[in-house]
């Protein structure tokens, strides 16, 4: 199906989609309509209430798997990606989108493939557009001069991303974490800690930076994204599902990638979009979160990202929340995306060209410095 083909049908949201994702099932498509009258495949697929996730559900609404033979079917949205490696391992899903859980799950035994990213970058080692620091009404931080964060009550996740991007940024001012004191709070109440004086700053992740400026008289954004951390977020499936369905593997990638490029050229519709899957998010916001997330669209695989999940794993044994020693070459799978990459390069054109030095192939293995040295 062209490409062109794929950005029109993608601007439209059916009312027929709208009523499968309300009832539960997220099918939108019977299964003996697909291209050419060929019966369509079956595909369980999950991904966490969040807007970096959405390309999941809006390539659902815009047709893009149905275009490609799949019948992809959406469980309900999780609410953590936890919650989703759990259904993955129970096996009601087939093909999961998670970040950072990803590695405990599989220290803890879970056989997972990486077959592409949902956010990340494949062309250089750190991107962070989404994440944001809010300082509360009357914080004496001084945005031009960030090592006023000492002595400062920093809500954060623990053991989350935002929890590690603040550890790069208080690196990259010269802090660590005994300058600080960090409150482990969830997302949806870094406003009320905020407004209460229970932190003095929130380290959070898009929407919440536009939410909490938004609820909070007087907090103000105080830095957006900075390259102190590699955001990492990836399609993932059981080795055993992707050995037994590679064409399927290589149909749902094909139709990730041609939504991700709907929605970096059109973040504001995307925006819209996201709206109809996200309950209660704002058109303003979610336009606003959108021209963030598109920046982090970018589904290749490079040794860029390999380098950003051993960086990730690396902090988090530095926190003791997964085991050190983590092999990241055990668990990408470069080759349906990579063939994807070369079969249909229109689908990529729009994005910064991988470094020559991180171009990766088929058995390609993994050393941190030659990819350092790739990866600006």
């Amino acid at each position: 199906m062209p490409v062109a083909r794929r950005l029109r049908l993608a601007a439209v949201g059916t009312a027929v989609v709208l009523l499968a994702a309300a009832c539960g099932g997220g099918s939108t498509v019977d299964d003996d309509d697909g291209a050419g009258g060929a019966a369509l495949t079956k595909v369980r697929a999950g991904y966490v209430s969040a807007i970096d996730q959405i390309g999941l559900p809006v390539g659902l609404e815009g047709g893009y798997f149905e275009e490609e033979g799949l019948d992809v079917e959406l469980a309900q949205p999780f609410p953590t990606g936890v919650d989703a490696l759990n259904a993955l391992q129970a096996g009601t899903v087939d093909i999961i989108q998670v970040g950072t859980p990803l590695i405990a799950a599989a220290q803890k035994g879970i056989d997972l493939v990486l077959l592409g990213n949902y956010t990340g970058s494949a062309s250089q080692r750190s991107i962070d557009e989404t994440m944001a620091v809010v300082a509360a009404p009357g914080a004496d931080i001084d945005p031009a001069d960030l090592k006023t964060l000492r002595g400062k009550r920093i809500g954060v996740s623990v053991a989350s991303i935002n929890h590690l991007y603040l550890l790069g940024l208080l690196d990259s001012v010269g802090l660590s974490t005994n300058d600080v004191k960090i409150v482990n709070t969830a997302p949806p109440d870094m406003g009320v800690a905020l407004q209460t004086g229970g932190v003095d700053a929130a380290v959070i992740w898009d929407p919440w930076p536009i939410v909490v400026t938004e609820q909070v008289q007087g907090a103000r954004e105080i830095l957006r994204g900075g390259g102190h951390i590699p955001f990492v977020g990836y399609i993932v499936a059981t080795r055993q599902f992707v050995e037994g369905n590679p064409e399927v593997v290589e149909k749902f990638l094909t139709a990730r990638a041609a939504v991700d490029q709907w929605m970096r050229k059109n973040p504001d519709e995307a925006g819209e979009s996201a709206t109809r899957w996200l309950p209660g998010t704002k058109p303003e916001v979610a336009r606003k979160a959108m021209q963030y997330n598109t920046k982090q669209l970018d589904p290749r695989f490079s040794a860029c990202n390999y380098l950003a999940l051993d960086t990730i794993s690396r902090l988090l044994a530095e926190q003791e929340v997964v085991q050190p020693g983590f092999d990241v070459s055990r668990y990408f799978a470069p080759e349906p995306i990579l063939g994807i990459m070369s079969a249909e390069p229109a689908l990529f054109d729009d994005l910064p060209a991988v470094p020559e030095a991180a171009a990766i192939g088929a058995g390609f293995t993994f050393d941190r410095d030659e990819a350092v040295k790739a990866c600006p």
